[in-house]
């Protein structure tokens, strides 16, 4: 049995900074990354995120529900327990301002190629996808 999900990928870049790079690493390790701010993701649909950094360039995959409102889902995550807190601390590695949302300093990636693609989709109204 299958499933559908929707699937929206992102972009940010760090400042161009080795030594703050790995603080940002490290913020994110499973030991150091505050429950709140997984929590507020999975209540606002996101299902699934992952982070992918080369140099100082990151690369989200973030699988949500299928009736996700990106815009929508992402101002009440900005609205959840210490996400406007997670947000400021993060915001000395990347080069956006501190006083950028998740939104402004996140740019959504046109995706320009998959493997036997069936539609197209804009980047805001993610990608429908079916899990086996």
């Amino acid at each position: 049995m299958s499933h559908q999900f929707k699937r929206y990928c992102k972009t940010l870049t760090l400042k161009d900074d080795p030594e703050l790079i790995e603080k940002y690493k490290a913020a994110h390790a499973r030991e150091n990354f505050w429950p709140e701010i997984t929590r507020g993701m999975k209540e606002v649909g996101i299902l699934d995120m992952e982070l992918y950094l080369l140099g100082n360039r990151l690369f989200m995959i973030m699988d949500t529900v299928p009736d996700f409102d990106h815009e929508k889902g992402m101002e009440a995550l900005a609205q959840k327990p210490r996400q406007g807190e997670w947000e400021s601390f993060v915001s000395q590695f990347q080069q956006a301002g501190k006083d950028n949302s998740a939104g402004d300093k996140w740019r959504l990636m046109e995706r320009i190629y998959e493997m036997e693609q069936q539609q197209e989709y804009a980047p805001e109204e993610g990608q429908l996808k079916e899990c086996p």
